[in-house]
């Protein structure tokens, strides 16, 4: 089965570059990134899903979050979306035994995608992990996140932060392995998304556990 396609193309040149990194790291991406993708999983077990609650995963990759949360609450509908179609042909494969249920995967532009192009009007909980830091326009997801969610929903983010209670050569040699891989850690993550929250009376909760290594924000809306 492959990916979906929403009515606005994503952008292309960013789609081309993550279809080329991933291209052959797909098939060891889930294998590699738990040695340093710290902070994911807790975020993860913090989310609660109720039953049809719609849960959405920005940049979902493989799959492998969706898959987690559906262990935790197979009651809730979910959806992903990735500017990568290789990435979303691994999350396929991933799904694909799944008869009822199963999670509906576009390819899309995490700056500019609607809850419709889903077929749904919003969304509960909404998830971006490790993301951010590799998305361009990552303000603009930030902001079209919470654009999507529904009344009493709540935004999910986890990525690299400044490393600020490391050592600094620690903090050094991650971030030059991290340029390699087009990944830049968002020194302003938190203001920016409390600027967000602000402007549309959202509560924001952050957290900078293992010295800095991730930081953690999370975005509830009003019921």
């Amino acid at each position: 089965m492959s990916p979906d396609f929403p009515g606005r193309p994503p952008d292309s040149v960013h789609a081309e570059r993550m279809d080329r990194q991933y291209r052959y790291q797909r098939h060891l991406y889930d294998l590699t990134r738990k040695y340093y993708l710290f902070g994911r999983d807790r975020l993860l077990t913090e989310i609660s899903a109720g039953d049809g609650h719609s849960v959405l995963e920005v940049g979902c990759g493989t799959g492998r979050n969706i898959e987690f949360m559906m262990r935790m609450h197979p009651q809730a509908n979910y959806f992903g979306l990735d500017i990568s179609k290789e990435m979303l042909e691994t999350a396929n494969k991933r799904f694909a035994p799944i008869a009822d249920n199963r999670p509906r995967l576009l390819v899309a532009d995490a700056t500019k995608f609607t809850a419709g192009d889903f077929g749904v009007t919003g969304f509960d909980r909404i998830v971006i992990s490790y993301a951010l830091s590799m998305i361009p326009e990552w303000q603009s997801a930030v902001e079209c996140a919470l654009d999507t969610l529904k009344p009493g929903g709540s935004l999910h983010v986890v990525d690299f932060g400044q490393q600020e209670r490391l050592p600094p050569l620690v903090r050094r040699l991650l971030q030059a392995w991290l340029r390699r891989f087009h990944v830049s850690p968002r020194p302003d993550l938190f203001e920016v998304m409390r600027g967000a929250a602000e402007r549309r009376g959202v509560t924001l909760q952050t957290a900078t556990p293992y010295g800095g290594y991730a930081w953690l924000g999370v975005a509830k809306l009003p019921a």
